[in-house]
């Protein structure tokens, strides 16, 4: 009787452990992986950003500089499937993909998609700064109590900030008409927010320029105040983005 109350334990043990290590595997990892390849001799950088349940994966060349392609939108994990319902898409009018269902798994810290061939993701290192998350672009400032774009507005300019890295990205919703996207590197701090462009999907000669803003957090807003990379005056009021 002992022993088989003992093999029962064990075995409830064991599926429980089980039953929790699909539950984990199941939760999408948060955070900011890179992949490298080879193509034609250029070198091929693949930029994925996840940050609460959403996926931004961009494709550039760093020498000289090339925008390839762009997609984004809310993820999650079905079985062994990393399952995209795209809000973006820089190819859309030739590939009209409105869904990725990319083959996926874990190894250790790296994420292992199966795009065409396999590609081994690894982890930057975590960096929080201030700024750090989703954003939507609201209005022109000042703020003077005028129209906003809000979430239900089809036509958006999400801005993500995670890593050290940031992205921007302009598009419409419903057409899914894409107006362009740009990223790099950022630091903010004591109301100093700079960002150093590293592609750009509008002008490749953009790469390399450095900017510097002013930044002041009022409740759930972001003022974004300088001058723009045509050097002309901007006051931008982005609001966070709701999960």
């Amino acid at each position: 009787m002992k022993n088989n109350c003992k093999i029962w334990v064990q075995n409830t043990i064991l599926g429980l452990s089980l039953f929790i290590f699909q539950v984990t595997f199941a939760q999408l990892p948060s955070g900011t992986f890179f992949f490298e390849e080879q193509v034609n001799q250029k070198i091929i950088t693949h930029e994925l950003h996840i940050l609460d349940n959403y996926l931004t994966y961009t494709m550039y060349e760093k020498n000289p500089a090339k925008f390839i392609v762009s997609r984004g939108g809310f993820a999650k994990v079905e079985e062994n499937l990393l399952v995209v319902l795209l809000e973006f898409n820089s190819n859309y009018q030739n590939d009209e993909l409105r869904m990725l269902n990319i083959p996926f798994q874990q190894e250790g810290q790296n994420l292992v998609l199966d795009i065409k061939s396999k590609h081994i993701f690894k982890p930057k290192p975590s960096l929080t700064q201030y700024l750090d998350g989703q954003w939507l672009f609201a209005t022109r400032g000042p703020d003077e109590g005028q129209e906003r774009r809000g979430e239900e507005n089809p036509r958006k300019t999400l801005k993500i900030l995670t890593n050290g890295r940031f992205q921007w990205i302009a598009y419409q919703t419903e057409t899914m008409k894409f107006s362009g996207t740009g990223g790099g590197s950022f630091t903010s701090k004591d109301g100093k927010y700079k960002e150093r462009i590293e592609f750009f999907s509008k002008d490749d000669s953009r790469v390399g320029a450095e900017l510097t803003f002013d930044y002041e957090l009022k409740e759930n807003d972001w003022h974004h105040t300088g001058n723009n990379s045509k050097g002309k005056p901007m006051y931008e009021i982005w609001t966070k983005r709701k999960d």
